[in-house]
């Protein structure tokens, strides 16, 4: 008898390979061996298929066999190979075959014939028409186990279950037990790696066809808060998602030297960008085609197809660049409340669409060519700005540099000279004129649901610093690609839509669309300017060092303890 029978606590999953026996995949597993495994009901166990619930009991079906031998079991003269397998399956299907014309009422019908003999056919590639007849299988009705055995034969793709299935958490705990048994890498310790990430107590459904796929869990990080940092006389509390210690604490003490007199911030720009690259047969007719968009009458014409596909996107520029035969337009659009990279592709390929009516001889090559830029270091983001461009500045009172800062207002600015200009200028530095601007922005990103890929170009950043003539500090960052959006992507998930919440951003503006993402920008540039100047406070009073020594070295038990 099973221990399952007496506890519903105790769950467990298991491989379905001779070579791996029983894994136990998750907390409080017991481990059942044999056939005693197989023939219990339950969530990881074998339970009868609508299949099988259609033939009598009186005697083992050719499912049933077949079943026993895919399981393990403990007498090894029964343990059976692949090969050997197939060749039972054959064996046991011509049987079948036999039963079928003497009447036998234990026999299958040939539609479940042939899905078994395509199920147990090792590493078959699925054509159309076995696709279209599993497709007619209950899945949801099958065990986990019977869903396993699908995907160890390949029947069934992983990345199909929640479709199939239809019950995304269900879809994770069974890709994270197949995906247990895999140690192709190397590692023979897969089974307890996996159990170690967490996937209970999350909703998957908002994550499913949105954010990510083939998912087996979540990774946990913790969250800090940085505040209040005021910006244009309004305080906010900034949530930051990292796990470099001492960058919370670095910045929050920034934040508390600028609250004094506060932060100013400027929006210069606000456009997102898509740059196709198209071909012509020469250069002649590619100069041809870019006199065409100049004219007014032209351009006004691809405007009102762009902006038919949204009720959102604007196109307020196309930038024209032209390499040879080759064409690549960058097309800029205010995009509302959303970060706008669907948005503008969906828009662009419908201008392009016009443009290709126009012009029969133009060759789309791609609707990226690498003239837009997303994710990747550029001149022309640093230049002419994307999503977008944010200045914040402040004076800070040379009695709070000294006290807070622990430094002095001449030490601050001759280092911000050598190391953010000077030295950012000899290392041939694009938009990097810094100390860490990627450290603040990467970590707000994590926590709000941002794109933080996107973090190459957001964390455009020039870091300027001069005495006033009253002795104070003033300091500016001046951000052209801080590119952030408060609808979509991973704003929809729960945790990253409190954070939003916490600023008060989280969603569409419906009085003004676009100022959430533009206030969102704001304080992204105005928690940069903070750990900016703590960073810098630090480099020259020679606190650095101390600083990630006491926040960064050992355990927090140990911490606690002393």
């Amino acid at each position: 008898m099973s221990v399952r029978e007496f506890s519903p606590l105790f769950s467990w999953g298991f491989s379905l390979k001779p070579s791996r026996w029983l894994i136990p995949l998750f907390q409080n597993n017991v481990v059942n061996f044999g056939q005693s495994a197989v023939n219990q009901s339950g969530p990881y166990g074998w339970r009868k298929s609508s299949i099988e619930s259609s033939l009598t009991d009186a005697k083992p079906t050719v499912s049933q066999q077949l079943r026993s031998h895919h399981t393990l079991v403990t007498k090894r003269d029964t343990i059976i190979t692949h090969q050997k397998r197939a060749q039972h399956t054959q064996s046991n299907l011509s049987s079948a075959a036999v039963a079928e014309g003497s009447g036998n009422a234990n026999v299958m019908n040939p539609q479940i014939l042939s899905t078994l003999s395509k199920k147990s056919s090792a590493k078959t590639s699925i054509a159309p028409s076995s696709h279209a007849a599993t497709k007619k299988l209950d899945y949801k009705s099958m065990s986990d186990g019977e869903i396993l055995d699908l995907l160890e034969s390949e029947t069934v793709r992983h990345h199909n279950l929640e479709t199939l299935l239809q019950d995304t958490t269900r879809a994770v705990k069974i890709r994270r037990m197949y995906f247990a048994g895999k140690n192709e890498s190397g590692s023979p310790h897969m089974h307890t790696a996996i159990s170690d990430l967490p996937y209970e107590h999350y909703d998957y459904d908002q994550v499913f066809g949105q954010c990510c796929e083939n998912v087996v869990g979540y990774v946990p990080l913790p969250v800090g808060v940085v505040g209040p940092v005021v910006i244009d006389g309004k305080k906010y509390h900034v949530p930051m998602a990292t796990t470099e210690g001492c960058l919370i604490a670095s910045t929050q003490r920034g934040a508390k030297a600028l609250s004094f007199n506060g932060i100013n911030s400027v929006l210069l720009n606000d456009g997102i960008t898509r740059g196709p690259v198209l071909a012509f047969p020469n250069a002649v007719q590619a100069s041809k085609f870019k006199q065409w968009i100049e004219d007014e009458h032209n351009y006004r014409r691809i405007e009102t197809a762009f902006n038919s596909t949204s009720r959102f996107a604007r196109l307020k520029e196309i930038k024209i660049g032209v390499a040879g035969r080759n064409v690549y337009l960058r097309f800029r659009c205010r995009t509302g409340d959303a970060m706008g990279m669907n948005m503008i592709s969906k828009a662009t390929t419908e201008a392009l669409k016009l443009l290709q009516s126009e012009f029969e001889n133009l060759q789309l090559l791609s609707v990226s060519g690498n003239y837009c830029v997303d994710k990747k270091s550029s001149a022309i983001n640093w230049i002419e700005g994307r999503g977008k461009s944010i200045v914040v500045d402040a004076v800070i009172p040379k009695d709070v540099v000294r006290t807070v800062l622990k430094t002095n207002v001449d030490a601050i600015v001759e280092l911000n000279i050598a190391k953010n200009l000077i030295g950012s200028a000899m290392a041939g530095s694009i938009g990097g004129f810094n100390a860490h601007a990627s450290n603040i922005v990467t970590a707000v990103y994590l926590a709000c649901g941002q794109d933080a890929a996107q973090n190459v170009e957001s964390s455009n950043c020039m870091t300027l610093m001069e005495k006033t003539k009253d002795g104070d500090l003033y300091m500016s960052c001046t951000m052209p690609s801080i590119e952030v959006g408060t609808v979509g992507g991973g704003t929809t998930l729960k945790a990253q839509a409190a954070c939003l919440n916490m600023l008060g951003v989280k969603g569409s503006n419906l009085e003004e669309p676009g100022k959430n993402a533009q206030t969102l920008a704001r304080i992204v540039a105005s928690t940069v300017m903070a750990g900016e100047l703590s960073l810098m406070s630090a480099l020259a009073s020679g606190d650095l060092v101390r600083a990630h020594m006491i926040h960064n070295r050992g355990s927090g038990a140990q911490k606690l303890s002393k």
